[in-house]
């Protein structure tokens, strides 16, 4: 059990590629664990692999977590009191740990080059360097010492390697799984420092969490297999005392089938897997992402915190706020968790729902604006009126065009078909005269509306369904759209009596 009272956690990614929902659900737990005890979130970008470091990676994280609200309290950005908040920063410190763990007879230099590491896992299956074979490679403990001090002396290349110790149980406690317990012959004899001077992320992530004074970790349980090589680095360290707890967060798990959910699965599918839209640098492919889909950033928090926890209770919609006041470990579960799209877009759905109507009038004008390019011609108040009609239309923000799109400007294509085949010349004259009659009508609302154009109808002798979908297509050029008469009032007459008379020349064009 750690002794820091101070509650701080990290969320530690790698520079390298997109942020994929597991990494932002690892963030989120993190996030609300600390917030709910009062604690520190701190943002530390893992960047050792040199060799995969892609620079917009680190301003993708950044955005990524604004978009979900999840401000770090600590991070390269925002500094803190226990920065440098890059690994890359740090590259000094990690050096003299590795050199004291060997000093220690916990670590040990080898020489062993790339080729004859590569030849070795050629001629042996499953080869890997351990107390096993070790003592019959090219390092420190099987080299003469004046040989190691020469080459080190002449900068020969060589990483250092932790000694794992010779069958030894190593135990320790989840806050999830509870206790587990490794065997030392299931690990290697991992590389602490590369031989470009790096660390690898065994080493730098349990020296920056000690620097950092952090006191529980939560990670994705692909992680628990490095566990043991941790506890044992925080032990060889001199710092068992202080090591933080461990919590190894159940995977995301494709929907059809097992295993972790993948861009593959998505592609597959039929939706991101990211959060926002990622650009390759290398290649040029853009990824989507929930943002860029529509995805309202309370509904994929929100959606995210479910995959893996429930508070216990019924409640399925939950603000930041709520998340982090409900928010227990003893509520995650041990099993991976299904992802269900079907399920993410109808969290979307409540939220474009439940947010105030003028912020999501706010992010649906910016859908408009990407389509009819300019609002001068509308209303703020006719804008949040058609609004109000079609959002419990709506699974996305982008979906605000398609469904409302006839509200801004005449159909540019008709689906007549549901109507031609039964088209005849006295439904012609019928919407003939109803065109005068609207003109001539009075106050123009929605109940004045449907009175005056049913009477019409039972006027004319002809059958309310005959007519009432005509209506309806001919204002919006589907089999779609909110309640017919709402539309009319909202269009105005002149508009509505405009297509009327568009439509009746297609249509009798058609017969």
């Amino acid at each position: 059990m750690s002794s820091i009272k101070k509650i701080r956690v990290r969320f530690a990614p790698s520079p390298t590629d997109r942020l994929h929902l597991g990494g932002v659900r690892t963030a989120l737990f993190n996030y609300l664990f600390a917030k709910h005890n009062g604690g520190d979130f701190i943002l530390r970008i893992e960047d050792t692999d040199q060799s995969r470091f892609v620079a917009e990676a680190e301003t993708y994280i950044n955005e990524c977590l604004a978009w979900c609200g999840l401000q770090p309290d600590e991070s390269p950005e925002k500094g803190g009191n226990f920065g440098p908040y890059r690994q890359s920063e740090r590259k000094e410190s990690y050096r003299k740990y590795a050199e004291k763990l060997v000093e220690d007879g916990f670590a040990y230099y080898a020489f062993d080059t790339p080729e004859e590491l590569d030849r070795l896992r050629t001629e042996t299956p499953n080869f890997k360097y351990s107390s096993e074979n070790r003592l019959s490679l090219k390092n420190s403990l099987t080299l003469p010492k004046t040989e190691v001090q020469k080459r080190i002396a002449e900068n020969h290349p060589h990483t250092i390697r932790m000694k794992v110790p010779v069958d030894k149980n190593i135990v320790f406690n989840d806050l999830i799984r509870g206790e587990i317990s490794f065997n030392s012959k299931l690990l290697d004899d991992k590389v602490l420092l590369k031989a470009d001077g790096m660390p690898t992320y065994h080493l730098a992530v349990v020296v920056d969490d000690h620097a950092m004074d952090i006191s529980h970790v939560f990670r994705g349980e692909e992680w628990l297999s490095s566990a043991p090589i941790h506890v044992l680095l925080w032990k060889y360290l001199g710092w068992e005392d202080k090591m933080p707890e461990w919590a190894h967060l159940p995977l995301i798990l494709k929907p059809d089938g097992n295993g972790k959910l993948s861009k593959r699965d998505g592609d597959r599918l039929g939706f991101p897997v990211y959060a926002m839209n990622w650009k390759d640098p290398k290649s040029g492919e853009l990824t989507t992402g929930f943002r860029e889909l529509g995805f309202l950033p309370e509904a994929f928090v929100n959606m995210l915190a479910l995959l893996g926890w429930n508070d216990g209770t019924d409640q399925e919609i939950f603000t930041l706020e709520e998340l982090i006041k409900a928010f227990s470990l003893d509520k995650i579960g041990k099993s991976g968790a299904k992802f269900d799209y079907e399920k993410a877009k109808w969290f979307n759905h409540i939220w474009i729902n439940t947010i105030d109507h003028n912020e999501l009038a706010e992010k649906t004008k910016i859908i408009l604006n990407e389509h009819a390019h300019s609002l001068t011609d509308f209303s703020d108040g006719y804008f949040s009126a058609v609004l109000e009609e079609i959002k419990e239309r709506l699974n996305f923000l982008e979906d605000f065009w398609s469904q409302a799109s006839f509200f801004f400007q005449q159909p540019k294509n008709y689906d007549l078909s549901p109507i031609s085949k039964k088209w005849d010349d006295d439904k012609t004259i019928f919407f003939e005269n109803i065109q005068t009659r609207f003109e001539e009508a009075g106050e123009w609302k929605r109940d004045n509306i449907e009175k005056f154009y049913k009477d019409k109808i039972i006027e004319s002798g002809m059958k309310m369904g005959a007519l009432m979908l005509p209506l309806r297509i001919m204002l919006v050029g589907g089999k779609f759209g909110p309640d017919v008469f709402k539309i009319a009032e909202l269009l105005g007459k002149h508009e509505v009596v405009k297509r009327i008379s568009y439509a009746l020349k297609l249509l009798n064009e058609e017969n």
